[in-house]
């Protein structure tokens, strides 16, 4: 007879079902996993016959073979462990068990004594046991993650021992952890009202929030472009239900996972320019996210642009554009979730001070050009919204105000305007599809006149065009205006038609 147990293993961030079937045979004693397991599932084997005898079970002194089912998935996971130990106990017959195995799914990975630490993807588990009805036995230092999903049985266990007493009907009164229900707090670094002058900046950063659309802002060391991003996370509005999910699911696949329930605050991600494609875009060995995808419904902010290398900022394109990353290796290929915001900062040239009033460039004329050409004309042309961050001088700092919408104010307005587009269009403007542009950017026939004018003036790529529009219906939005008028369109263009990459560098 074959004791089957069930489990699940992960696939980027979505999790598959294991079927651990283990059978005990005659023969010299041994012990044998099939079904495409990695290193960390076959070395389950020494974790698995101590756990067992440190738990005061007998561990069979037979041919032991265990399946994982299917077969031709690759198995790259601890959280296998459980299931397999748990087969093999039930396999020799000595332990009648309360609950039947037919609609329990089990993860967990084991230590030497028998315990059990946590492991990761329990979220995504959690949302598959209750889309096939079943319950999970999770462990208990992730009990608070698996909870997050409601209509799921969650059984939170120590150790094997543990595990086993839950099923017999021993341990009756299973007291669950508590778990704090935490609403994130909003302890922003920077608001709006923390930054004095730059007006343009703060509508554009306003503009791009609302709809989700990607900005580069350029200007000397020191004039505030880094603070103007930390400001960023001041005025969007909190995450629903379902990107809280999965959002929790990106990091608890990764093994990112700080915090004991849902992440509630939108992920504001700074990688340094020293990053590899990889970390940026995710994969390596066991294809894990990158920080595209931990910036999922939120914002990547990517300082000093330039600087880093022209491989890793190509492979931006794909999920700037789909919201999604799909990574293939000889391993197999996953796709994992990639909607972010974009926010890009830069100097004007290499020592950072041309054209600024307040210290003299040194620059040659081609170092400035080969720098600003680090950054190709594919990605600028997925860029949206491209400001520019001049310096106030010291002397005049005190004479500034502090102009423009508080951040209580913008989140209002931010917020307003994400409502209208996901009632319109189920996303943000930033994502519209062809059809979809077509039929909610509706343009006055002035309004459409200077968009063909410039466009024709300035060559425009079809891309280009559309950008500009997705633009230009996101102020509408924010001023809750069905049509794009003259205004919308102008001002749209003035933050897509910047020179910065195609003036004429000169010291005269």
């Amino acid at each position: 007879m074959v004791t089957k147990v069930k489990s699940a293993d992960l696939s980027g961030i979505y999790a598959y079902p294991v079927e651990v079937e283990v059978d005990l045979s005659g023969g010299l004693p041994a012990f044998n996993i099939v079904g495409l397991p990695d290193a960390s599932v076959r070395e389950s084997r020494d974790r698995i016959r101590s756990a067992i005898k440190n738990s005061r079970f007998d561990f069979p002194k037979s041919r032991i073979t265990v399946n994982l089912a299917p077969a031709d998935l690759k198995k790259e996971s601890s959280r296998l462990d459980i299931a397999i130990a748990l087969g093999i106990v039930l396999e020799q017959g000595n332990i009648k068990l309360n609950f039947p195995l037919d609609n329990c799914l089990f993860i967990g990975e084991l230590s030497l004594d028998g315990k059990i630490r946590g492991v990761t993807g329990v979220l995504s588990t959690a949302l598959f046991c209750k889309e096939k009805g079943l319950k999970l036995f999770v462990p208990e230092v992730n009990f608070c993650e698996a909870v997050s999903v409601k209509g799921v049985e969650i059984y939170p266990y120590t150790s094997l021992l543990d595990l086993i007493s839950i099923l017999t009907g021993e341990k009756e009164d299973n007291e669950l952890p508590e778990c704090s229900e935490s609403l994130g707090e909003e302890n922003y670094q920077v608001l709006l009202e923390d930054i004095k002058g730059h007006v343009q900046a703060k509508r554009a950063l306003i503009i791009a929030c609302a709809g989700g659309h990607n900005m580069l802002m350029y200007g000397p060391p020191g004039s505030g472009k880094t603070m103007l991003a930390k400001a960023i996370p001041s005025i969007l509005p909190d995450m629903t239900n379902k990107e809280q999910i999965e959002t929790t699911m990106i990091y608890s696949a990764g093994g990112r996972l700080k915090e004991k329930g849902l992440i509630k605050i939108r992920p504001f991600r700074s990688p340094h320019h020293t990053i590899s494609h990889v970390g940026l875009v995710g994969g390596g060995s066991k294809l894990l996210p990158g920080e595209v995808s931990y910036a999922h419904n939120g914002v990547l902010f990517l300082d000093e642009f330039p600087e880093f290398s022209r491989k890793t900022l190509e492979v931006l394109r794909q999920p700037m554009e789909d919201g999604v990353i799909t990574i293939t290796r000889a391993t197999g290929s996953v796709q994992f979730p990639a909607k972010f915001m974009l926010v890009a900062a830069m100097n004007p040239c290499p020592c950072g001070y041309y054209g600024s009033k307040e210290k003299e460039c040194v620059c040659t004329p081609t170092k400035i050009l080969n720098y600003r050409s680090k950054v190709s004309g594919p990605i600028l042309d997925r860029i949206d919204l491209i400001v520019n961050v001049p310096q106030i001088p010291i002397e005049k700092m005190r004479e500034v105000k502090v102009e423009g919408l508080t951040s209580k104010e913008a989140k209002e307005i931010v917020s307003k305007a994400m409502d209208i587009q996901f009632q319109r269009n189920k996303c943000l403007n930033a994502y519209l599809d062809a059809k979809t542009l077509k039929k909610v950017c509706k343009l006055e026939k002035d309004a459409e006149d200077m968009l063909i004018f410039a466009a024709n003036k300035n060559s425009f790529s079809s891309r280009t065009y559309t950008r500009v529009l997705k633009i230009a219906r996101t102020i509408a939005d924010m001023e809750e205006s069905e049509n794009i008028k003259l205004h919308h369109i102008a001002e749209a263009l003035q933050y897509k038609l910047s020179d910065f990459f195609s003036e004429n560098i000169s010291y005269d």
